[in-house]
């Protein structure tokens, strides 16, 4: 009887954790879209060739909240909340890092 109650807890929690992994990844999908349309619409300085690689390295080194309000922002839309926000990310240090390999390689390409 324990041995059936184990395993059926140890599948709960499996499927628990493969949910959560679910909705993390619609969320930051989400997310991903938000900063790309703000990039390509409200950052005209940033190349439509590394609209992609500029993405990525902001929902990277986004935390968590971060990441919670840009997914938000996929169904309220872009706002300028939304473009301080990506702002902020992008003035930091590893996201400039990011940005350097992953943008500048994005346009030589």
């Amino acid at each position: 009887m324990i041995r059936a109650l184990s395993l059926a807890a140890i599948l709960a929690l499996t499927a628990c954790a493969e949910t959560t992994q679910a909705v993390d990844d619609v969320g930051r999908r989400s997310a991903k879209a938000t900063v790309a349309k703000a990039l390509s619409t409200r950052f005209p300085a940033v190349p439509q060739a590394a609209v992609t690689p500029f993405t990525d390295c902001v929902i990277d080194n986004a935390s968590l909240r971060e990441l919670r309000s840009f997914a938000g922002d996929a169904i309220t839309g872009v706002d300028e909340a939304t473009v301080a926000l990506i702002t902020t990310v992008l003035q930091r240090p590893e996201t400039q890092q990011c940005i350097a390999t992953r943008g500048l390689a994005a346009l030589a390409a």
